[in-house]
């Protein structure tokens, strides 16, 4: 039988909401369950225990009631510390906000409420959800291997989901954020078109690169997130004036007929052996499920993974304004390095790379109405050595965001996947990029896939 704590989100709302469990036996079993694993996987700033109980309690008696059910109905799920709670603190990670209480909840924290969620904590972050946890934090660890990279920078979002300690989490992605904690820890992460979700109360890294999207251990499980999470907000001036679908509608849909694009240079030449053989056993399971396989040329891209620690670093700046340099001291070092670089850039060069966002998005978009989706690797690597990943982090992280950061520039949806293990027992994963609020072709082509490669083992307990 299978222990509470690993059953989807899906299936864990629908026992709920059928009486068969109630969200305070749910929300207790999760608690203690963070609780008895903290010392191992340490992906918790703030337990909301109280709290949570006292939010299972009015939904169980909602229930009782009749009252209407939303969709996330009774389950517990974990925010990323950079997302504002009201009367609860919100840290970014930082040392400079270590104790900030926020007087209101974020859009997306609101309508998790309002769909019936549990809010259990808030879970770890880098640095200003930059590429380095502060000092002052003892980072999450990965549910595979504590010596291996857990992702960043929604690190604890993806240990939390993957180690059962909620049913799903919220992430934010400015260059591969929800994409490295997803692909680390074998789990699934969306990264949605940009708009598609609003960003207001979401301490921000870079406004033009920021996304929010869920992360879950099912493609069932991240589109009923997104459902949720999706849609317009007047207090988010990017925020799309659009209706949203019903993502479930393309859970079981065939994929016989469409076209997934694939640039073999742009995810083979460099990138590791295992990395390459995970993708390729992905395209041979949708390709035997009817799909297409179609050879594609990327539009050009190597300015945007070359120069996005440049529009990073100048937006960072600006979002650091009130607090950097007068409080240097509290920085850590690579976030510190990065508002440096910011405060430095040329105006020039920022711009230009602004022209080359909208020549690639462009002709990205283009390019995805020849194919439905284009498949690409999440990482050029496994999950690596936390020794290895700082090395990396040291000289740079242009090569390391080959396949995350053209996607934050030009605000195309992904999906990332989990596919196999490697011989060291890691988790192996591949994204599709689909067309702007092309999310529901995404749902469909995530779902097909994982029905067919079937479950995945579970972290050892």
């Amino acid at each position: 039988m299978t222990e509470l704590h690993w059953l989807s989100l899906a299936e864990v709302c629908r026992r709920i909401k059928s009486g068969e469990l109630t969200s305070t036996a749910v929300t207790q079993h999760t608690l203690n369950r963070i609780r008895a694993t903290e010392d191992r996987y340490r992906a918790f700033v703030t337990v909301m225990a109280d709290d949570a109980l006292a939010s299972a309690a009015r939904l169980d008696r909602a229930r009782a009631n009749g009252e209407p059910l939303g969709a996330l109905h009774g389950v517990p799920i974990a925010l990323k510390d950079l997302l504002w709670t009201r009367g609860v603190k919100t840290t970014c990670g930082t040392r400079v906000l270590a104790n900030w209480v926020p007087d209101e909840d974020a859009t997306v924290v609101t309508r998790l409420k309002d769909a019936g969620a549990v809010i259990v904590g808030k879970v770890k972050l880098t640095e200003g959800a930059f590429s380095d946890h502060h000092p002052d934090v003892d980072p999450p660890r990965n549910v595979w291997d504590s010596s291996v990279w857990p992702g960043v920078s929604s690190s604890g979002s993806g240990v939390a989901v993957a180690a059962g300690l909620a049913y799903g989490a919220i992430g934010t992605d400015t260059g591969g954020s929800i994409r490295f904690p997803s692909a680390s820890n074998g789990i699934v992460g969306i990264k949605p078109t940009y708009g598609r979700v609003s960003r207001h109360g979401a301490f921000p890294l870079a406004d033009s690169l920021d996304h929010i999207g869920p992360m879950a251990r099912s493609v069932e499980d991240a589109a009923r997130m997104l459902g949720v999470l999706a849609g317009y907000d007047s207090r988010d001036a990017t925020s799309m004036s659009l209706a949203v679908p019903n993502y479930g509608a393309a859970i079981g849909e065939s994929v016989r007929g469409m076209r997934i694009g694939i640039d073999r240079t742009y995810c083979e030449r460099g990138i590791a052996a295992d990395v390459v053989a995970g993708l390729r056993e992905a395209l041979a399971a949708l390709t035997d499920l009817g799909a297409e396989v179609v050879e594609v040329e990327m539009p050009a891209y190597a300015a945007l993974v070359q120069g996005w620690g440049i529009t990073c670093g100048v937006e960072t700046a600006l979002a650091h304004a009130p607090h950097f340099p007068k409080r240097r001291s509290d920085y850590g070092t690579a976030l510190a390095g990065l508002i440096d670089g910011g405060l430095g850039a040329r105006a020039t060069a920022y711009a230009a790379l602004e022209r080359a966002r909208e020549r690639f998005r462009a002709d990205l978009e283009a390019l995805l109405h020849r194919v439905d989706v284009i498949a690409a690797p999440a990482m050029v690597v496994a999950p690596p050595r936390m020794r290895e990943m700082a090395s990396r982090l040291a000289s740079g992280v242009a090569d390391f965001i080959t396949f995350t950061a053209p996607f934050n520039y030009s605000g195309h949806p992904t999906i990332t996947l989990p596919a196999a293990f490697n011989a060291a027992g890691l988790p192996i994963a591949f994204q599709l990029i689909g067309r702007l609020l092309g999310e529901p072709t995404l749902i469909r082509a995530g779902y097909a896939y994982e029905h067919a490669r079937g479950p995945l083992r579970l972290p050892a307990t």
